[in-house]
């Protein structure tokens, strides 16, 4: 799952030190937690953010890597970010959303277009 922070027309972004494309702060479903609680640890864990609000953008299937995966996507404009992050995350950084770097990962960039054209909640591919 993962959730776009947007703010000002900029969008939060992030690189693992395992991939070289940048992301949406995300990760999995602990055991015994609710989608919800997912979402806020990872962004607290990721880029030291409390979300105030929270709204579903769309739930999508993923066949890739030989796998049956649903991802969750989130969105939330109304938050707290403190800059702190987990030794998973490389670097974060703000792209303004009509600036997006080239790197971007195929499904972050669908995600954003979808966001920016009002298209939530959707269903669809990862």
């Amino acid at each position: 799952m993962h959730v776009l922070l947007v703010r000002d027309e900029q969008v939060l972004l992030v690189r693992h030190t395992y991939l070289h494309s940048w992301f949406a702060p995300g990760g999995g479903v602990e055991r015994g937690e609710t989608l919800e609680e997912a979402i806020r640890r990872e962004a607290r864990e990721e880029v030291g953010a409390t979300l105030h609000d929270l709204r579903l953008m769309g739930i999508y299937t993923s066949f890739k890597e030989s796998k049956s995966d649903h991802v969750v996507m989130f969105v939330s404009t109304e938050f707290a970010v403190d800059g702190t992050s987990d030794r998973e995350i490389e670097e974060t950084r703000w792209y303004p959303l009509d600036a997006l770097p080239d790197d971007l990962s195929p499904a972050t960039a669908r995600r954003i277009e979808d966001y920016l054209a009002g298209h939530a909640p959707g269903v669809g591919d990862w």
